[in-house]
């Protein structure tokens, strides 16, 4: 009876033994010994070549210090960055059960743009069709900035000629309106997401006048406005002479309520200046004559990540325009180029 008993004893523990070292080889241990690799592309792609590497890491999110996250299960992934800069790039490393251990490093790049669109305005007559067409119509019942001009397509209105493009403010009655311009614009012809637009520009005088550069989503016919977004590359009205305005609208930020930011320059209505905006996935930054002046932290939130088109006129009065002097008899905005880059 001794001998049994003692048997059954030895059973149990070798059970139970082997229960445990089941248990054991089942477990999931947690990642650790996280490294993170860049090797920065030498000839100014902006390509940056990752390598994360963690014990027993199953899967790897990639934040690229730009606003953009990617899962790479192997952790080697090139990413291509679209402009030069600083970025801190943040690695979390994850077992099969969510169990993490995270990294971050800096890399420093330069990422060279080329040339993707660009008018000149060097060949005189009517603007290029194949790049240019235009809005037709009253401010007031059209777009609803209560503005005093018909816009229309005639080369009183805008023409091209000595490497410029004129768009001309002129005061005449025209279809019931008291003023008459131009709006072109390149919807249906070009349109980008994110890069660099700049546009060499000279200024036209007199209060009341109201010139803008600007860019709307593609998607306005069905997302409407301001869902689609809004990016004014540049404003200026003619009772603060030399006054900048970079603005941006979209829901909640429409109207008179946008987000932006001024900056005062000399010269604007005698001078040409370059205003330009910067855009990606992180930020807009807005420019005159290559100096910063205000930039905005863009987001999946905000309906600045699809394609855009370009836009040009000279509005009078409205909204921002106001109070138009009665003396006013023409007033023009000169366009040297219209450059986009990516």
């Amino acid at each position: 009876m001794k001998k049994f008993m003692n048997c059954s004893i030895a059973l149990i523990v070798l059970l139970f033994a082997c229960g445990k070292t089941n248990s054991t080889s089942n477990e999931v241990l947690p990642p650790l010994n996280l490294t993170v690799n860049a090797i920065v592309a030498t000839d100014n792609s902006g390509n940056v070549s990752f390598t994360a590497s963690a014990t027993n890491a199953t899967t790897y999110e990639y934040d690229f210090g730009n606003g953009v996250f990617q899962i790479v299960p192997s952790g080697i992934v090139t990413y291509k960055y679209t402009n030069s800069g600083t970025y801190t790039v943040n690695v979390i490393a994850k077992n099969s059960i969510g169990q993490t251990i995270s990294k971050s490093i800096q890399i420093t790049l330069s990422a060279s743009t080329a040339l993707v669109w660009s008018d000149e305005f060097d060949v005189p007559g009517a603007p290029n069709t194949s790049k240019w067409g235009y809005d037709i119509g009253t401010g007031s019942g059209g777009w609803g900035n209560n503005e005093l001009q018909y816009y229309t397509n005639r080369s009183q209105n805008a023409v091209v000629s000595g490497g410029t493009l004129k768009i001309n403010l002129l005061k005449e009655t025209f279809s019931g309106s008291n003023y008459t311009s131009a709006r072109l614009l390149t919807k249906d012809k070009f349109s980008f997401k994110y890069g660099k637009i700049e546009v060499r520009a000279k200024l036209p005088a007199g209060l009341g006048t109201w010139p803008a550069i600007w860019m709307l989503g593609s998607n306005i016919t069905s997302a409407g406005w301001p869902a689609c977004g809004e990016i004014d590359i540049m404003e200026h009205r003619g009772s603060e002479i030399n006054k900048i305005w970079g603005t941006l609208h979209y829901p909640g930020r429409s109207g008179a309520n946008p987000v932006g930011g001024n900056v005062m320059i000399n010269n604007a209505t005698t001078e040409f200046h370059k205003y330009a905006v910067e855009w990606n996935t992180s930020s807009i930054k807005f420019y005159v004559d290559d100096s910063l002046y205000f930039t905005f932290a863009n987001s999946t939130s905000v309906p600045f990540n699809h394609n855009f088109f370009i836009l040009l006129n000279v509005a009078m009065g409205g909204n921002f325009g106001g109070s138009v002097d009665p003396n006013f008899s023409s007033a023009t905005m000169e366009v040297d180029y219209v450059r986009v880059y990516q």
